[in-house]
C-alpha cells in the first residue's frame, strides 16, 4: 500500500527541515572536515530529487 499525499508532503518537509540544519552545519565546516554532515546533506538532496 501507498502513502497518502499528505504523508508524502510530511516526509518532504521532515528532509527539506533537516536538510536547512545540515546546510548550517555545512557553510560553518567549508574545509569538509565533519564527512558525516557532508554526505548525510548529499543523500537527503537525491531523496528529495527523487520524489
Amino acid at each position: 500500500m501507498g502513502l497518502s499525499k499528505k504523508d508524502l508532503s510530511r516526509k518532504k518537509a521532515n528532509i527539506r527541515a533537516r536538510m536547512a540544519e545540515l546546510e548550517a552545519k555545512a557553510r560553518l565546516d567549508p574545509a569538509r572536515k565533519n564527512r558525516a554532515v557532508h554526505d548525510e546533506l548529499d543523500l537527503l538532496r537525491k531523496k528529495l530529487a527523487e520524489e
